[in-house]
């Protein structure tokens, strides 16, 4: 193309540097760190700090380079929500959909990404070397089980984890080991079940108990024996299941085939008192009038069952969230090992 007759043509254009993290720091009247962890997370920063920070990003219009600082600091800003479940049970139970909600919630002032993964029982080597490959910075851990070939490789694992629920060990070796977990106080939970069911007059309890290679599952038996000796009565009517519907369903029908007399249940989740309310009914029995039934989750399968169903609260979302802040603290330095414990409540519905 010919140059317009008379234009003068500079033959560079100046173009004005972008604004520095130290320039950010310095319209916010903080110390360089203070701004990286406040456009980072905001882990160990004040409210004033993280405000004034991000008042300056939008004044001066800072974006980190991010592919720049990942080469730097050879972080990914993704953390792994790792589900050692199969598929069926990993993507359909609302504990584990409820912790999806709570991690993501948890992050939304940061720039950090959730990769669900999903540990299929004898193939957590791919887990292992995709959590180990530099793809995430941690990783929070839910439905810890026991055993298999996930376990051993996850205390050697080079990133930080938080488990969501405690990891399978007495609580005295949890924080022996500088285990970091939210979790509800599971063995209060099954008290406060229990010992609703006997202050309705029930007096032949059954419980269907959770996976006996899961620390939730062993903290709720406790607490449902513990409620029965207290009042001097047999806790021997006992069966496990995993936490799903058709679980629930045949181990209570497993339930009612050893002990017919029972007049209540407690089960280990909302999906298996379903579950056990549906083997019931199958056997021409009332809820409650022939046996009352108490779960544990309440997450929204408890109040749609016929007859809503009486339950104990299992904050899932809320844990979750205290997961990933917990997550954050670490990878920005902080952090404590102490465990962070929900109370337990009872919702009472008509299922009691």
């Amino acid at each position: 193309m010919a140059a317009v007759r008379g234009a003068s043509v500079d033959p560079v254009r100046l173009v004005a540097a972008p604004p520095t993290l130290e320039e950010v720091a310095a319209r916010a009247g903080v110390s360089r760190s203070t701004a990286s962890r406040a456009i980072n997370g905001g882990a160990r920063v004040s409210p004033s700090a993280l405000a004034a920070v991000r008042a300056a990003v939008g004044a001066l219009g800072y974006s980190p380079n991010r592919a720049a600082r990942s080469l730097v600091t050879r972080r990914t800003d993704s953390i792994a929500l790792v589900v050692p479940e199969p598929d069926e049970l990993a993507l359909s139970d609302p504990f584990v959909l409820a912790i999806l909600q709570g991690l993501s919630s948890s992050l939304a002032d940061s720039d950090v990404q959730v990769v669900l993964v999903i540990a299929r029982p004898g193939q957590s080597e791919r887990t292992v070397r995709f959590l180990a490959g530099g793809h995430v910075d941690g990783a929070v851990v839910v439905s810890h089980h026991r055993g298999g070939d996930l376990d051993p490789a996850l205390a050697d694992l080079p990133v930080p984890l938080v488990f969501v629920g405690r990891p399978y060990a007495a609580v005295g070796e949890a924080r022996a080991s500088g285990a970091h977990y939210v979790d509800t106080d599971n063995v209060a939970g099954a008290l406060l079940a229990t010992r609703h069911l006997l202050e309705r007059g029930r007096r032949r309890l059954g419980s269907i108990a959770g996976p006996a290679d899961m620390s939730a599952g062993i903290d709720r038996l406790e607490g449902f024996r513990r409620a029965l000796a207290e009042a001097g009565l047999p806790a021997d009517a006992v069966v496990h299941s995993d936490y799903t519907l058709a679980g629930g369903r045949a181990a209570a029908h497993r339930l009612l085939d050893e002990y017919p007399d029972l007049d209540g249940i407690v089960a280990a989740s909302d999906l298996v008192a379903v579950g056990a309310m549906g083997a019931l009914s199958a056997r021409g029995k009332q809820v409650p009038g022939d046996v009352a039934v108490v779960g544990y989750d309440d997450l929204g399968v408890a109040e749609s069952a016929n007859p809503a169903l009486t339950t104990v609260v299992q904050p899932a979302v809320s844990m979750a969230a205290a997961a990933g802040q917990r997550l954050l603290e670490l990878l920005a330095g902080g952090g404590t090992s102490e465990p962070e414990i929900f109370e337990a409540r009872l919702v009472v519905r008509a299922s009691t």
